[in-house]
Formats: C-alpha cells, sequence, structure tokens
C-alpha cells in the first residue's frame, strides 16, 4: 500500500495561510501598515484604489531593507523580530510570525520597493502568486514602498465573497483608525482613488482623537491617567450624555496594539452603570501598558485577541479608574465623607481678607416696660403689631353656626380620580361593541371567527412605516416639507462619508440638505411624516444601522434607509392607543404586502385557536 501523507507544495501552504491572514484588503492594510511601523518610520502613506481591490499601497520613510533582507521577507516564517520562542514572551513590535508578506504574495499581485539610508540605490521585487517575476536595482526613496494589486486574482471563489466597495473602505476605514490611534506621535495620510481622505500630523493622543472623529469630540472626553506597578492607564473616555447606539468609538490599545476584550468593556460598562441609556454603549481611548511578559499576544491568528496573567486585578483597577475620572470631572456623582461642601470658600472671596462681625446693642431696651414705644429698637425692627390678647374670642366666633351645617358642605365637595380604563370585561368595554383591546400597552388582541389574534403594536407599525417609505424612495415621489429655521447637526468625517454616499436615497425619502461638511450637516427639509423634533433621533439612528450593518450589493442603501426610518419612528411599546387608533393599526397591517413579519424579519402577530384555548383548561 503506498503512503498517502505528502509535504504540501510551497504555493499552496502559502495559499491556506492567506486564509488565516487575508480576509479582505483590510487585513492587507493592517499588516502593511504594522510593519511599517516596525521599520521606524516617522510617516506613512495608504493609498487604496477600488476599497482595495485594485490596489493597496503602503509607503513609508523607515530604515529599508538590504536585496538579501528584501528577497527573505516574502519567504513563510522569515523575520528580524525574534530569535527564539522566548521572544514571544518580550515583544515590542508588531508583526513576529513572518507569514504576511508571503500569504499576501500568494494571492496578488506584489511590488516591493525598498532602500537603506546608507545605500545609494535600492531593490524592485515583483512577486505575482508566489513565483518571483522580476528583482532588480532600482532608483527609489529612503525607506519601503509595498504595492499589493489584484487581490485574490486567482482565487476567484475568495473575491466573489468580497463586500461592495462601501463595506469593505469602511473595513478598511477602521483599520487605519487603530493603527494610527496606537501611534499619534507619527504621521498619517490616507487617500482613496485619488481623494484625501485623512492626513494625521504627529501630535498628542487627544489632538489625533479629535482630528479622526471631529473637533465636536473634544468637549466629550474625560482624561483618564492611572499609574500602578501592574497596570498604567492613559487616554480618555466620553461623557455619558454622548454616548452612541453603536460600538464604533471603543478603542483598547495594550502596548500600542489595537485588542478586543469583552472582559474589559465590562469594566468599562460597570464603570458607566447608572449613567447611560438603554441600548447606548460609552466611548473609550484608552491606553493600557503592562509587563509584556504577563500577557500573551499569539493566541489568535489577528492578534487582536490577548490573554493577561490576571484580568481580574486588571478590571478592578481599570473599573476604578474610570469611575473615578468620572466623579473627578463631576460627571458623575462622588462620596467623599471627609469633605464638607458647605466649608468651600466662594471664588468671590478668595482674595478678600475676613472681618470680624460687629453687634449692635440698645440698651435702653427693657422687655417688661409697657410703655410700646420700647418695642421699636434697632435689635428688632418690624411692622408687625401684635394683637390685643382680649381679642382671641373673637375667633371663634360663627363656627357653632357652621358646624350645623356641615352635612350640607360635605355633600358639595368633590374629588379627582384617574380616569378608569376600560377592562376587557367591563359593562362599558361591551356597550361600545369594541372590535380590539389593549394588553398591557403593548399588544393589541383582536377576535378571528377561528379564536384570537395577539399583535405586537410597535413590530406592526414599523412594518407599516418600511414598507410606505421604501415606496416612495423607490418611486422618488416623497413630499418634503421646508424647516422654518435649518437644523445643524454635528456629525464626525466618517459620518459626513455616510451621508454624502446616502444623499440620493435621502433627498428621494423626503430630506434636503443645504450643506454636508466634514463635521456639520444642515437640514433644510424633512419628510412630511418626520416631526422636526425626531430629525437628529432619525439620522443617528440610521449612522449607527449603516456602521453596524453596512449594505451590500443584498441590501440597497433604500432599503436600509427605509428599515431605519421605520424603527425611529415607530410607536414603541408602553404607548396607549384609543380604539380607532387601535383598528387603524390593524387594518393598515394587513392592508400590507407582508404583514407577517417586521422589517427585521420577526414575528408581528401571533394567532391561537379555540382548540388550543379549550386545551389551556384541561
Amino acid at each position: 500500500m503506498t503512503d498517502i501523507i505528502q509535504l504540501l507544495p510551497d504555493h499552496v501552504a502559502n495559499q491556506i495561510a492567506a486564509g488565516e491572514v487575508v480576509q479582505r484588503p483590510a487585513s492587507v492594510v493592517k499588516e502593511l501598515l504594522e510593519n511599517a511601523i516596525d521599520a521606524g518610520s516617522t510617516e506613512v502613506k495608504l493609498i487604496i484604489k477600488d476599497a482595495g481591490k485594485t490596489l493597496v499601497q503602503v509607503i513609508d520613510n523607515g530604515k529599508g531593507m538590504s536585496v538579501t533582507d528584501a528577497r527573505l521577507s516574502f519567504e513563510r516564517h522569515a523575520t528580524s523580530k525574534i530569535r527564539s520562542a522566548e521572544d514571544l514572551f518580550h515583544l515590542q513590535t508588531k508583526g513576529f510570525r513572518g507569514e504576511a508578506l508571503a500569504s499576501i504574495a500568494a494571492i496578488a499581485h506584489v511590488e516591493l520597493k525598498t532602500k537603506r539610508p546608507e545605500d545609494e540605490l535600492g531593490t524592485a521585487i515583483e512577486i505575482e502568486g508566489s513565483k518571483v517575476k522580476s528583482q532588480e536595482v532600482s532608483v527609489t526613496p529612503t525607506g519601503t514602498s509595498v504595492s499589493v494589486k489584484n487581490l485574490f486574482f486567482n482565487i476567484p471563489a475568495r473575491r466573489n465573497f468580497l463586500k461592495s466597495d462601501t463595506v469593505e473602505l469602511r473595513h478598511i476605514t477602521d483599520e487605519f483608525h487603530r493603527v494610527a490611534l496606537a501611534h499619534p506621535n507619527l504621521a498619517f495620510a490616507f487617500y482613496h482613488n485619488g481623494s484625501e481622505l485623512f492626513n494625521l500630523p504627529s501630535e498628542n493622543y487627544r489632538q489625533r482623537v479629535v482630528h479622526i472623529f471631529g473637533s465636536k469630540t473634544n468637549e466629550k472626553l474625560v482624561p483618564v491617567d492611572e499609574d500602578t506597578e501592574v497596570l498604567k492607564i492613559s487616554g480618555f473616555v466620553g461623557k455619558p450624555e454622548y454616548a452612541k447606539k453603536t460600538r464604533s468609538e471603543q478603542f483598547f490599545f495594550v502596548n500600542q496594539r489595537f485588542i478586543k476584550s469583552a472582559y474589559l468593556n465590562h469594566a468599562i460598562s460597570a464603570a458607566f452603570e447608572g449613567l447611560l441609556k438603554d441600548g447606548y454603549h460609552a466611548s473609550y481611548f484608552l491606553n493600557l501598558a503592562v509587563d509584556p511578559k504577563t500577557i500573551d499576544i499569539n493566541i489568535h491568528p489577528t492578534k487582536t485577541e490577548i490573554k493577561f496573567d490576571d484580568e481580574h486585578t486588571l478590571y478592578a483597577i481599570l473599573r476604578s479608574a474610570v469611575k473615578h475620572s468620572l466623579g473627578q470631572f463631576n460627571i458623575a456623582p462622588i462620596l467623599d465623607f471627609e469633605h464638607q461642601s458647605q466649608l468651600n470658600t466662594p471664588y468671590n472671596y478668595k482674595d478678600k481678607v475676613g472681618k470680624a462681625p460687629t453687634i449692635e446693642v440698645d440698651r435702653s431696651f427693657n422687655p417688661f416696660s409697657s410703655d410700646q414705644s420700647s418695642s421699636k429698637s434697632t435689635a428688632f425692627k418690624s411692622d408687625y403689631k401684635k394683637a390685643p390678647a382680649a381679642n382671641w374670642e373673637s375667633l371663634y366666633v360663627g363656627l357653632e353656626s357652621k358646624g350645623n351645617n356641615a352635612s350640607n358642605d360635605f355633600a358639595e365637595v368633590t374629588f379627582e380620580s384617574n380616569p378608569e380604563t376600560a377592562t376587557l370585561f367591563s359593562d362599558d368595554a361591551i356597550a361600545s361593541n369594541k372590535t380590539t383591546f389593549q394588553l398591557q400597552n403593548k399588544y393589541i388582541v383582536s377576535t378571528l371567527k377561528s379564536g384570537m389574534l395577539i399583535i405586537d403594536q410597535s413590530r406592526a407599525h414599523q412594518r407599516i412605516l418600511y414598507e410606505n417609505f421604501l415606496k416612495l424612495i423607490t418611486v422618488k415621489e416623497a413630499t418634503s416639507q421646508q424647516l422654518l429655521f435649518p437644523l445643524e447637526l454635528s456629525i464626525t468625517p466618517n459620518e459626513c462619508l455616510i451621508i454624502k454616499h446616502m444623499q440620493t436615497d435621502l433627498e428621494h425619502a423626503g430630506f434636503v440638505f443645504s450643506e454636508i461638511r466634514e463635521e456639520t450637516l444642515i437640514v433644510t427639509g424633512v419628510p412630511v411624516e418626520v416631526p422636526e423634533s425626531e430629525v437628529s433621533i432619525i439620522i443617528e439612528q440610521l449612522l449607527s444601522d449603516v456602521e453596524t450593518n453596512v449594505p451590500d450589493a443584498s441590501f440597497s442603501t433604500a432599503d436600509l434607509l427605509a428599515k431605519s426610518m421605520a424603527k425611529s419612528l415607530a410607536i414603541k411599546n408602553g404607548q396607549q392607543l384609543n380604539s380607532q387608533e387601535q383598528e387603524h393599526l390593524v387594518n393598515s397591517l394587513f392592508a400590507c404586502k407582508e404583514p407577517s413579519v417586521s422589517p427585521t424579519n420577526r414575528p408581528t402577530f401571533i394567532t391561537m385557536d379555540a382548540r388550543s384555548i379549550e386545551k389551556k383548561f384541561i
């Protein structure tokens, strides 16, 4: 019998490794940016075409590579970062496995140009599908330039799994943010299809956060600074009133490496307990510095998950540090039993000299004197005249006669009471011939020939609004009402890109924008069905939905917009409806094309036939 176990060819092994390292263009961006940082660069440029499907290029001014290093960098497990297994627990660099460039070269056309400062000429290498096409001397600036073209050209199945340009660009932008936030001392530039998206100079951490997320972010930040033997924390958390419905502004960096940790995120949530509304998440941009010996980075292919030696201690320190900062800057109430606020010196009296109090005494005052003039003393000045003691009996004159008519007076007294709500079996409900009833201000109960119908009022209204909005956007017949005063909303640069991408569909829905700038959105018209007070909520909900579920080829932007507007404007559970509103809701629901499910594919109603009800009584 022949042997069946064989060694895989290098190009096949590289393609398999690429499946772990490179899921989409954003993965290539992450690996190339980290290599540029490890090369000691001070300026890094990222150039993207067609959301990375056509080109991903990273240019740095780092130390470059020699001819031999340039060629070896594309071999599997070739790295300059570690020498032994013990080095895995003393990592100070981003990459260390030596698989990134080899994996990328196996599934794309890669062009590398590099030069060291001491060399007169550099090296240029071209590789296609792990095969070296050319290697020659080249005139190139100091540093390294890596161009990745036609990603997944030899794996069509993987290329078909890529989403639309909007989705892929969003993932690339997220990776760029993570690297740029971790290294505010470096200058970064980001270009897409020839247009500049970000140009970040070398700056401090607060300025970097503000430049990425907009100038309005500056007033939202609360500094966090804690230094212990185990953990050093620095960075910012967002004020509770600026919390968002998405987790798009939550960043943990451990030793300048972006990580995801549900456990540490819970520590932040615990610190904000009681300060956030339901469904909202706090923003944070926190840098954690720990001993490299106490963490294990090599547990996940993307290195975004790491293992800590003592998570419980880090949890307690992080929660306490954030809570202390919120209390220190008067964001959250604090209890300090050693401090008495009434002893604080007002600012107006800070520089004034204290004066001894003076007392004036009227030495001629005699409380036992019958002379009324003596009561007008300087110590007690009052216009009140004491009633003679002999007149006290006049207070009770007439009460005896009124006491006899007490029963007549109480007969005219009326009491306030809450209006009674008709119950399912009350005489009023039966007399009014109601066909629907509201249960717990959440469900609408109606009768059927075969039994009973129970409708979720919020989901039903979402379905009605969704089909209405989708029809208006598709037919482009939505009417708009002009606002008396333009509404100015603050947005981030990322949100500005989303609004511009969806501007056409928003205008078809009835919105009118006079100006869309990087940090400001001016709304001059809204759909007729939308009240002015709900505009900011609808825009916020829309941006939240786009960030969590960016529309791709299967779901159009119009569909997502209709869902988001329906979710924002639908009646909520707990809202009381009268009989006419209940009946109108039921009739409108069953006039829809798909009345059985909400826009998010959840059931809008359930039915119970008489037989099922009878079984409950057995």
